[in-house]
């Protein structure tokens, strides 16, 4: 999620937008590299599963844990790099070791030794590992997390009291790292196969939310209670988090695609009545997206909204909710047209990120756009499900006015870095504009397609891109790799520039990295819109026109034009005149 724009709030937009993550900065150091990068002492191992036991205090704001992490070695290894921020700190660390004698095997608990480095804790196993073996480590742990100054942009441990004074806590941590209130292995790539068991101790007074279904509730001799809840779908780090507070719960069942759906809300106690009726449009929302994205991807984990001490965030099966019971985003729409008054902003956006950002996954978080671009623009789709194809791309474009282009979107790999904050609306653009190039029936056979290839998988936009170049005959004529460098890579806007030379069309890209090429919808004075193969040299497209005869860009193109003098193309030679081919 992490989208905090303007409408009411402009003037805020330079600094909110960035995300949490901030501006980016000028240099990195070896923090950011061994945070940001799957080195060494993290490729070896695979993650199979978490088990994170959590105990918070909200009189002293600090917690105590306890991780285990199964893994498997992928290669020869001994020393791991755990991730783990300050000020927490281990206590101790175990392994399993298994003892052979007189054919019987047991297994036993040995402290192993480790240090810390910053936000780093080195662990050196008693013996290298061997390619295929796997053993459990367990971590204890404990001390006051970071707290978050503005969730979910600028994130930590959130420890706030509701509008009745009860004790209301959770985390928010996208971009920060889960690492920031548990040891674990703190990259998008490693998502666990077998899921995560989180167990919270709380009062006996709160409730404890968790991703994933609840198994069990244990009373404990002191005053509290563990509620013990399981995520059996792989499920990345940061989406792993507790809702701590006075809770009330509700629920139902969505027939969807793939059969019944659990779908559980847990508010506060006093926005009971306003849940029900606000959450009325979950099951709406679903309908939309399973037709346009395939089955919701985490059936076995259920679907939750959960309300939250901040705005919202995309928590796996388990989605913060905290935009105040009101349509729109805070009540204002980002687009400026209406069209985002109809429905919730936290609702469609978050659950968007269903799809994509949980169940397609990037390997590194300078290719988020895939997350962002993606589920910015399932906004539109939802529009277009309510309100109609016309009401969905005045949304859409009605977004550019919030596009900076101040940065690539795609960010510097391997050091934890975002690129522009453009990922949301100028992403959601482009996608736009592919639709519009390969056709409605195609965009979305390829929308169903990117779900089911690549159904809870950890993806490079590299990989994306190829694969909507690549979907189908179509696809491949029509698109190349020049738009997605343009788009994700510059901060340039193609121009389309054009004259009339000899009542003859002349057109090109301009603002365009060299080689760009890209179709485009456009009509001549009162004409019809047709789609033409434009590229960055001059070409003429036989088409006869007035002197004064004027160009209209289809708008659904995240392009411009600019007519220029005919003196322009007279140093082109005539054999350079293409040809055009109308309406596909």
């Amino acid at each position: 999620m992490k989208r905090c724009l303007p409408v009411l709030w402009f003037s805020l937009f330079a600094l909110a937008a960035q995300a949490q993550l901030g501006k980016a900065p000028m240099t990195f150091t070896r923090n950011d590299s061994l945070r940001g990068s799957n080195g060494e002492y993290r490729a070896w191992w695979n993650v199979v599963a978490y088990d994170v036991t959590v105990r918070p205090d909200f009189g002293t704001r600090s917690i105590t844990g306890v991780t285990q992490i199964a893994f498997d070695a992928i290669a020869q290894g001994q020393r791991m790099q755990i991730d783990l921020q300050q000020p927490l700190v281990v206590d101790s660390i175990q392994t399993d070791v298994a003892d052979y004698k007189d054919g019987i095997i047991t297994v036993s608990y040995r402290a192993i030794p480790f240090t810390h480095e910053e936000n780093v804790v080195w662990v050196d196993l008693p013996l290298p590992m061997k390619q295929g073996e796997a053993t459990t480590i367990t971590i204890h742990y404990r001390g006051v997390p970071q707290a978050a100054k503005n969730p979910p942009w600028d994130g930590g441990w959130i420890w706030k009291k509701d509008a009745q004074g009860n004790p209301w806590m959770s985390v928010a941590c996208q971009g920060l790292g889960a690492s920031v209130w548990y040891p674990c292995k703190d990259l998008q790539i490693d998502e666990p196969e077998y899921g995560a068991n989180l167990h919270i101790t709380v009062p006996d007074s709160l409730q404890a939310i968790g991703n994933g279904r609840l198994r069990s509730t244990v009373k404990n001799n002191d005053g509290t209670s563990t509620w013990n809840w399981q995520v059996k779908n792989p499920i990345n780090t940061y989406n792993l988090v507790p809702y701590i507070g006075k809770y009330e719960h509700f629920g139902e069942v969505y027939q969807g695609v793939d059969g019944p759906l659990d779908l559980d809300y847990w508010v506060l106690s006093n926005n009971l009545s306003a849940a029900q009726e606000q959450f009325k449009q979950v099951p709406e929302m679903l309908n939309c997206f399973e037709q346009w994205f395939g089955p919701y991807p985490f059936y076995a984990d259920g679907y939750k909204l959960v309300e939250s001490p901040h705005l919202g965030m995309e928590h796996q099966s388990a989605i913060a909710y905290g935009n105040g019971y009101k349509n729109g985003y805070r009540g204002a729409d980002l687009s400026g047209t209406g069209h985002g008054l109809s429905w919730d902003y936290i609702i469609i956006h978050e659950s968007g990120h269903e799809w994509f950002g949980n169940n397609i996954t990037t390997a590194d978080i300078a290719d988020m756009w895939v997350h962002e671009g993606f589920t910015d623009y399932s906004e539109t789709i939802y529009t277009e499900c309510q309100q109609g194809k016309e009401a969905a791309e005045e949304y859409v474009i009605g977004l550019r006015k919030n596009i900076r282009n101040d940065k690539p979107i795609i960010g510097p790999y391997g050091v934890n870095e975002e690129g522009s904050g453009d990922m949301y609306y100028k992403g959601a653009n482009l996608i736009h504009t592919i639709r519009h190039i390969v056709g409605d029936s195609t965009f979305k056979a390829m929308l169903l397609e990117m779900n089911k290839r690549f159904y809870h998988r950890i993806v490079t936009s590299a990989e994306i891109e190829d694969f909507m170049i690549n979907f189908n005959g179509r696809t491949k004529t029509l698109l190349n790799k020049s738009t997605f460098d343009q788009y994700l890579r510059t901060t340039e806007i193609p121009v389309l520039e054009w004259c009339v030379r000899k009542k003859t069309l002349w057109r090109r890209w301009a603002n365009c990295k060299p080689g760009f090429s890209m179709p485009v919808e456009y009509a001549v004075d009162n004409g019809p819109l047709s789609q033409y193969h434009v590229g960055s040299d001059w070409k003429s497209t036989f088409m006869k026109v007035k002197k004064n005869s004027e160009l209209v860009l289809d708008k659904n193109w995240y392009v411009t034009s600019k007519r220029v003098p005919a003196r322009s193309v007279k140093r082109e030679p005539e054999s350079s005149r293409g040809s055009y081919t109308p309406s596909f």
